[in-house]
């Protein structure tokens, strides 16, 4: 009746912002998302009868303000008749921060309580049970480059690519460590409603998500890397369009665009993309890592780095 599971969080180079479906938290958009190695979060899900209520723990100290969306979780993957849980959680990287977390979080326990509660999922069931916890828990239950695409009525979720079939190196700028002020889920919604700019952004996504993918195909980075930069500037528009507006970027965030843009300058393989909050990650290609470590550190505002290559997905790592 236990398990333990560890999944990193992924980067979406072609990204989803907005739900078609607010009560299944199904993506109004599909997305290509690239699944970190050096992140990760480990997830600890113990049933035991006689509890009284789910525990959680986040890095060995007590956590009320998530336990809501892990408890619904385990209710969707072992029922809600299940006995109740203690759940702890290790992440090494900053939580609800713009790093995905919730992503690797999800898909964690997701794996961790399907094995303790004794079922045996598929894939596609295992992305489609943590995608309802987080839309982009789905895409960590795979490793390397992954797509996520709408079906009727729910996703699926395809690997593109493996980690060690196009190596990369994903250098992340962390301007600011506390959690953000309005999260992903709340913020899509005032998009959604209010973005002048958001019809728009679902209409090219598709677009977008079959140049991306050629271009993985290819392993053609200049075009990957034009196609990134382009979709995170339209969504971080339509945000910004948003009322009230909503702007996770910082001055250490343009700054930081700015070291990326000088880079390229010399010829370096790097591009930008940042997610819901003001990291800054640059993806580039591994002989180039050290060069773009450098010159992020550099920059002013840069609070830590952290680099990582492509990982691989979610999985169970011990359980008795």
């Amino acid at each position: 009746m236990q398990g333990t599971a560890i999944a990193q969080p992924n980067i979406a180079l072609i990204k989803y912002w907005g739900k078609r479906d607010v009560a299944l938290n199904l993506p109004a958009v599909g997305s290509i998302s690239i699944t970190l190695r050096e992140l990760h979060t480990r997830m600890h899900v113990i049933f035991e009868d006689g509890l009284d209520a789910d525990t959680l723990t986040v890095n060995d100290a007590p956590d009320e303000n998530m336990l809501p969306r892990l408890s619904a979780c385990l209710d969707r993957v072992a029922d809600q008749d299940r006995p109740r849980a203690r759940i702890a959680s290790q992440c090494n990287f900053p939580i609800a921060a713009g790093l995905a977390s919730s992503a690797s979080s999800f898909a964690a326990l997701t794996v961790a309580a399907a094995h303790a509660a004794g079922k045996s999922l598929t894939t596609a069931e295992l992305a489609s049970l943590a995608g309802q916890a987080s839309g982009s828990a789905a895409r960590s239950i795979l490793g390397g480059f992954v797509e996520l695409t709408n079906t009727n009525g729910g996703i699926a979720v395809d690997s593109l690519c493996e980690a060690d079939e196009w190596p990369f190196a994903v250098v992340v700028a962390i301007t600011e460590t506390g959690p953000k002020a309005v999260g992903s889920t709340a913020a899509m919604e005032i998009s959604r409603k209010t973005s002048p700019f958001y019809s728009n952004w679902v209409d090219q996504q598709a677009a977008d998500l079959d140049t991306a993918r050629a271009a993985i195909h290819d392993r053609d980075f200049a075009r990957l890397a034009r196609v990134a930069e382009h979709n995170c500037l339209k969504m971080h528009s339509i945000m910004w369009a948003s009322r009230p507006p909503m702007v996770y970027w910082n001055a250490a965030t343009m700054r930081c665009l700015e070291t990326v843009r000088s880079l390229q300058a010399r010829d370096i393989g790097v591009f930008f993309t940042i997610d819901a909050g003001p990291q800054v990650k640059a993806v580039c290609l591994p002989e180039h890592a050290a060069d773009v470590e450098a010159a992020l550190r550099k920059t002013q505002g840069v609070e830590d780095i952290m680099v990582s290559g492509l990982g691989q997905g979610a999985r169970l790592e011990a359980a008795t």
